[in-house]
């Protein structure tokens, strides 16, 4: 029997919420584009490609076809690159196609200041040009630097500048659940 890492912080969706935020960011897709006709998802490494997948997964229950899937790392398309240096990790890309004349639909778990975002939109462009780009974001903080706004959202959470909110989810943490500190 496997035990929960006790959660740090105060839970602010647990396992149940972000289900339903899921679901509903995958319908809310589909209804967007009118079907999944030239959609490919591109998970934001690290917790954006779980989130990716089983938003593919519902799609394809929905729509009884299979979108394709790609992770993006966009650790070099940073513009913060110089302030990490050497406590960067650059991890492999894996996109097995094309984004040409495709709708793109980026998804990440938290949107901050949007750097993130603009760096995935740098890197998306070594891969074709995509006919739209979408943005899904499991949770919105606020407290944008630049321009950037996602399509489809989980859960808006404001907070502080001093305070941090952590997504976990099942794959890579053993547990699905967004904590606030």
């Amino acid at each position: 029997m496997t035990t929960k890492k006790e959660a740090p912080g105060k839970i602010v969706m647990d396992e149940v919420e972000m289900n339903r935020a899921i679901t509903r960011i995958a319908h809310e897709i589909i209804e967007h584009n009118k079907g999944a006709k030239d959609i490919v998802l591109v998970g934001i490494m690290n917790r954006g490609v779980p989130l990716a997948k089983r938003i593919a997964q519902i799609i394809k229950q929905v729509e009884k076809t299979e979108v394709p899937l790609g992770a993006l790392d966009v650790s070099l398309y940073r513009d913060d690159l110089a302030k990490k240096g050497e406590y960067i990790t650059v991890r492999k890309s894996e996109m097995p196609f094309s984004v040409d004349d495709k709708i793109v639909v980026l998804v990440d778990d938290v949107i901050y200041a949007g750097r993130t975002a603009r760096a995935a939109l740098d890197g998306l462009k070594d891969y074709g040009r995509a006919a739209k780009i979408q943005l899904v974001s499991l949770v919105d903080r606020g407290h944008r630097e630049l321009p950037i706004h996602p399509n489809y959202t989980g859960k808006v959470i404001p907070t502080s500048a001093r305070e941090e909110i952590k997504v976990e989810v099942l794959e890579i943490d053993g547990a699905d659940r967004v904590t606030l500190k």
